[in-house]
């Protein structure tokens, strides 16, 4: 992972300037890793590393902020500080730890190592298709909690709205563990 603390860009400005300095380092070959660091974005983000090293591809890890009114203190779970702090620093402290313990656990990786993170503001679904335009990947890695059915339905997938609106190809990693 790479040393500086991620980027929190909060307008399509700071997002493209972002951008601009990830495509300069990475000849024009990147592939995005949302997370949000549940187990399933831990696989897929290995995945998405393997795959940046095999294509020689540099990584970017994004990160959306998103405390919604039905999960308040989201959060707050992952850190073990209960200090009141302000959600960007909680969520930067916890992308950090998430990027620690998965590049942790694949220390021979150098595409986690190097990995470029942003974090921004919004709504996860919208958030990562205007990053992606920004990139211009060549490929989304997204992890899936792997819910079908009335679940789906009812909820719906961050997962499946970006397959079905995303223009650049998106590989869906599901947690071999989650077997029907």
């Amino acid at each position: 992972m790479s040393s500086e603390p991620s980027h929190l860009v909060k307008n399509l400005n700071e997002i493209s300037e972002v951008v601009r300095a990830v495509r300069d380092n990475a000849d024009g070959r990147i592939i995005l890793a949302p997370v949000d660091f549940s187990d399933h974005s831990a696989i897929a983000l290995t995945f998405a590393a393997d795959m940046a090293e095999a294509m020689r591809a540099a990584l970017v890890v994004l990160h959306v902020i998103h405390d919604p009114a039905e999960m308040p203190g989201y959060y707050t779970s992952l850190v073990k500080s209960k200090h009141f702090e302000r959600i960007d620093d909680v969520a930067e402290q916890a992308f950090r730890d998430f990027m620690s313990t998965v590049s942790g656990s694949h220390p021979d990786c150098a595409a986690l190592r190097s990995a470029e993170s942003i974090m921004v503001v919004g709504l996860p679904v919208s958030r990562i298709l205007e990053v992606a335009e920004q990139l211009d990947p060549v490929m989304v890695v997204m992890g899936s909690h792997g819910r079908t059915g009335l679940d789906n339905l009812i909820i719906g997938s961050k997962a499946a709205q970006v397959v079905q609106l995303c223009r650049f190809p998106v590989t869906i990693v599901k947690n071999p563990e989650n077997k029907p």
